[in-house]
């Protein structure tokens, strides 16, 4: 079975930003931004990059909060989650069809792709 390992969560405050899949099974369902680790990359490196190319954002002072593993029925999920800020960049969707500020409270209550369920439950564990 494939693995897949993927990296994100933007903070500011007490929001969090939140991206919504404009393609595949889930769409239309909230995730944290993020995406796959290429070789020789690091977890941190590869968080600034997909969020670059997603998002044209630019993140810094990255801290780790978890590390989720998933099983999908067509692959497994291995997701290191980390807590980041905005430092640049002008937003721009281009893997989304919408984005979002939520805050701590509301994280509950948006429709969330199933292995992210799991990281809103360490955010309010942690927040």
């Amino acid at each position: 079975m494939k693995t897949i390992e993927v990296v994100a969560i933007i903070k500011k405050e007490d929001k969090i930003f939140i991206t919504r899949r404009s393609y595949g099974e889930f769409a239309d369902m909230w995730e944290f931004p993020g995406g796959k680790i290429e070789l020789g990359e690091t977890r941190e490196n590869a968080l600034i990059r997909e969020i670059k190319e997603e998002l044209e954002l630019y993140i810094n002072k990255l801290e780790y909060l978890t590390t989720v593993d998933y099983d999908y029925p067509n692959f497994h999920l291995t997701m290191h989650c980390y807590i980041c800020e905005i430092c640049g960049g002008s937003l721009n969707l281009n893997a989304h069809n919408d984005a979002k500020w939520v805050s701590l409270a509301e994280l509950s209550s948006q429709d969330w792709v199933p292995a992210d369920i799991e990281v809103v439950r360490k955010l309010l564990e942690v927040y």
